[in-house]
């Protein structure tokens, strides 16, 4: 590690090595060469004086990239492209004369950029799925376990731990139906040339459009995917960098509120998320357990969000056919948003695998607040038994005020049903009324919503995508 310099937390502290490999130089420049190597082939395919002893010569060198070369080379002509150009030319001098033919810096350059993001999202979508997963594991465990709900984090009608998971969870799902389609709309730029008219294609093939129109089809085949865009510029639409980032800004504000909310159930003590043996929650209070890992979350979540600004006001500020203010801002805003949302799933992995419930916290709360969520049916009991509703409703609406000031002014339990016990108006006894009290007659259909929302939304989900299921999470610090 380099001390005497700034080095990127993305990559010390928080991506994977799978991300930062998928954007790191030596993906982009291995990238290049498989393109000039079916530009190349493709060429030949359509009958330009393109030999197999040529490409075989590309091919043996596909891999060894001379780097030192390049990075001399690129000293002398300030230019990245034409560097590498020259390196391969160095090494596969045969080939020389046919690499980059008829095409521009940003075949390589923007077809490379398309490539890694949807390797990035490829690999967003088996963290996210596998989040998902432990999601659907907590939820399940905990589907009938009543808890107090909160709007406006007041106390509500109670719920259960486990749908509330579902609540997390949907948003995630959400954010899998956008990744999927976007991941289903990527296309490479192909090969257009310097304004996007292929004209030097024209020129190679003498004019002859019906084998011009089969070189980008060609190209997308043999780099793995279904099609190029139609129509560009020089370059591939920046409105495609806004959709990508888009979707990582969503799962990013998923990760976000379901951090939140444990966050704030940790300060309640209801649920912490893992806190190791010997870990340090504060250097100066020892008994203190931050939720850390939770705010890491969040600060990460919110980095990327803000940075989903860049690609949008990239693509609404591009000059016509190209401008040359998008590439910086790429070369930071693009991977910098991957590497950080890799480094929130693998939190949120982390986070879930091991989130501990304390039951006999949550049934405390629950309790000191469930009488007052009883007195519609302790009303309907008393109306059952003869009295009126009105008056009833009344009676109970000023007990719960004193019992309220009670709990609040005078710090002590909740003693609503020994004040309806006491008042004859209900003919109930505090026995009869305790009765009442128990949490799972007040949840609804929580624990029925979590079965079906796990069967029919997420069992498909996990079903389907089987096969990117059993990552573990790997954090750094």
């Amino acid at each position: 590690m380099s001390t005497d310099r700034y080095v990127s937390p993305l990559s010390e502290r928080y991506a994977s090595r799978e991300m930062q490999y998928i954007f790191s130089p030596d993906m982009k420049f291995r990238t290049w060469r498989k393109l000039w190597i079916a530009l190349a082939e493709t060429e030949k395919e359509l009958g330009l004086d393109i030999t197999q002893e040529q490409i075989d010569e590309l091919k043996s060198h596909q891999d060894d990239i001379n780097y030192d070369v390049a990075k001399a080379r690129e000293k002398e002509v300030r230019h990245d492209v034409m560097s590498h150009v020259y390196a391969y030319g160095v090494q596969c001098p045969k080939a020389k004369g046919i690499i980059h033919l008829g095409a521009t810096s940003c075949y390589v350059g923007d077809n490379t950029d398309i490539i890694v993001m949807t390797e990035a999202l490829k690999l967003v979508k088996k963290k996210l799925v596998n989040v998902i997963a432990k999601l659907a594991d907590f939820a399940g465990k905990y589907r009938a376990m009543p808890t107090l709900a909160f709007t406006h984090f007041q106390p509500a009608q109670p719920t259960t731990v486990g749908k509330r998971a579902t609540l997390w969870m949907q948003e995630f799902c959400l954010d899998l139906d956008d990744l999927n389609y976007v991941l289903s709309t990527m296309k490479l730029l192909g090969s257009k040339g310097t304004t996007g008219t292929q004209a030097s294609f024209l020129e190679l093939f003498d004019g002859d459009h019906e084998r011009i129109d089969r070189i980008d089809p060609m190209i997308a085949k043999k780099m793995g995917f279904e099609e190029c865009y139609p129509v560009s510029g020089q370059t591939y639409s920046r409105k495609v960098d806004t959709r990508v980032m888009n979707v990582v800004a969503g799962i990013a504000a998923s990760a976000h509120k379901m951090s939140n909310d444990i966050r704030l159930l940790q300060h309640l003590k209801e649920v912490e998320e893992p806190f190791e043996k010997n870990q340090v929650g504060s250097s100066a209070m020892a008994y203190k357990r931050n939720p850390m890992r939770s705010e890491r979350i969040a600060s990460l979540s919110r980095y990327v969000m803000c940075d989903a600004m860049n690609p949008a006001i990239t693509s609404a500020t591009q000059w016509f056919e190209r401008t040359l203010d998008d590439s910086a801002n790429k070369r930071l805003s693009i991977p910098e948003g991957f590497l950080a949302i890799d480094g929130v799933l693998d939190l949120c992995l982390n986070v879930v695998d091991g989130l501990v419930v304390h039951e006999k916290v949550i049934l405390k709360r629950l309790m000191s607040e469930l009488p007052f969520m009883a007195t519609e049916n302790i009303m309907m009991d008393a109306v059952k038994a003869g009295g009126d509703r009105q008056e009833l409703h009344e009676k109970i609406r000023q007990l719960s005020m004193q019992a309220g000031k009670t709990v609040k002014e005078e710090g002590l339990d909740n003693n609503l049903l020994e004040l309806i016990a006491d008042d004859p108006s209900f003919g109930l006894t505090l026995e009869e009324l305790q009765t009442t009290m128990e949490p799972s007659r007040y949840t609804g259909r929580a624990s029925v919503q979590v079965d079906a929302f796990l069967k029919n939304i997420v069992e498909p989900i996990l079903q389907e995508n089987k096969a990117l299921l059993g990552v573990k999470a790997e954090i750094n610090v």
